[in-house]
């Protein structure tokens, strides 16, 4: 069970973690404590749809289509690589800070939802993320329902942590160091990961 639950988990956690306008808005509201709840369940779920899609349909597809899963394994791949580069060069850089304080958000639940769907579900690299990137890893674990459910769980957890934490991390995350630090971080995870879809 934990050989196909843990990785699923600490994968979407990797791929979440990056710097983005996602994170940035539930960040901006736990610092405001602005609809905190349901900004993280609304990122949450959205989250386990596309990791459910992505588990599902190339776990069928894998099995229908036997040259598709190593283009995949070597596609996500070559995409880890590209993206732990990213962060690579984003940390050897350093520089990036991120604007969490502000004024007091007033607008209404509606609103604050319909433009955390935009961000969501009209940014390319969630889908790459999630359907793509995670639909395709899982194809290469036995168990691929309890790998989704790592993911899933990984994605919600991270965020309800990212909402309501947010107070504790503001002031951390406003010196660039930091950032150079967890890009690091992530760059090695990404790195590691093709790593082990190379030599599978």
């Amino acid at each position: 069970m934990l050989t196909n639950f843990i990785p699923g988990y600490l994968l979407s956690l990797s791929l979440i973690v990056a710097i983005g306008a996602q994170n940035a808005f539930v960040l901006r509201h736990g610092l405001r404590r602005s609809h905190v709840f349901w900004v993280c369940l609304t990122c949450g779920l959205s989250d386990a749809l596309l990791i459910t899609a992505g588990v599902a349909g190339f776990g069928t597809l894998a099995q229908s289509v036997p040259w598709f899963e190593p283009v995949m394994r070597y596609g996500g791949a070559a995409f880890l690589i590209w993206y732990g580069w990213r962060n690579a060069v984003s940390a050897w850089r350093g520089g990036q800070v991120m604007e969490l304080e502000g004024g007091g958000d007033r607008r209404s639940l509606k609103s604050v939802l319909l433009t955390l769907l935009a961000l969501t579900w009209l940014n390319p690299h969630v889908y790459l993320d999630t359907v793509v990137l995670l639909g395709s890893v899982s194809a290469q674990y036995d168990n691929r329902l309890l790998f989704g459910s790592g993911a899933v769980l990984g994605s919600i957890s991270f965020f309800f942590a990212l909402g309501y934490g947010a107070r504790l991390l503001g002031p951390l995350f406003a010196r660039p160091r930091s950032w150079q630090i967890l890009d690091g971080l992530i760059a090695l995870t990404m790195w590691a990961i093709a790593l082990g879809l190379l030599i599978t």
